[in-house]
């Protein structure tokens, strides 16, 4: 169940939660108001209301706005890391792997919860907590592609991290602009002709040890 299920499932007031699944909830109702509203615009009384708790309550969790975005941020970017990872595993057919990494950016701009816009669109890159988590989570992604492009090129790390992060980056922007052109193009389809670009290009490197014809 996901935090904002979680939500859903616990929002009448007085009811006695677990204090594990009492954050889960709070996280659930902060994540709706903040991709709703932006993080300026929405205020803690919202979250409240939404969580169906009182104030006090929310303070017992989380000192202030920032906390909860935070958290918030720290849950969300762990999980893009750790789809990045679990689709560069998942084959060592190195074409398969790339569309296994252009579809784990896709499931996440799609997710009905809307995260990617706290982690991708956020109107609160100017804090410097936000910005240090939103680049590193874009740089923990590059450096797993990375490892890959390294270990079967022989390329330097330096070189095979400027690929890995125009692999990276050409996901994000790519998956962000197809949910925001109203999923004009079928997912499958939107995938397949991303990883067609990317493998033309990164197909050009060959495997460390063989000829390349």
């Amino acid at each position: 169940m996901t935090a904002i299920e979680q939500t859903e499932a616990a929002r009448p007031r007085g009811t006695r939660l677990p204090r594990r699944a009492r954050r889960n909830q709070l996280l659930g109702a902060a994540q709706e108001v903040f991709v709703a509203q932006g993080y300026h615009a929405a205020a803690m009384d919202d979250i409240a209301e939404r969580a169906g708790v009182s104030k006090p309550v929310l303070y017992q969790h989380f000192p202030g706005k920032l906390d909860l975005y935070l958290a918030l941020l720290d849950q969300h970017c762990e999980s893009l890391i750790q789809a990045v990872r679990g689709a560069l595993a998942s084959t060592t057919d190195n074409k398969q792997r790339v569309r296994a990494t252009m579809d784990a950016y896709f499931a996440y701009v799609e997710d009905d919860g809307g995260a990617f816009r706290l982690v991708f669109e956020s109107d609160l890159t100017n804090e410097p907590a936000v910005r240090e988590r939103v680049d590193k989570v874009t740089k923990d992604c590059a450096e797993a592609i990375c490892e890959v492009i390294a270990e079967d090129t022989g390329l330097s790390r330096a070189e095979s991290m400027l690929l890995a992060s125009g692999l990276g980056g050409l996901a994000q922007v790519v998956a962000r602009s197809w949910l925001h052109s109203d999923r004009s193009v079928p997912r499958d389809q939107a995938v397949q002709l991303l990883t067609s670009l990317a493998w033309r290009g990164i197909a050009g490197f060959p495997l460390h040890g063989t000829e390349h014809h």
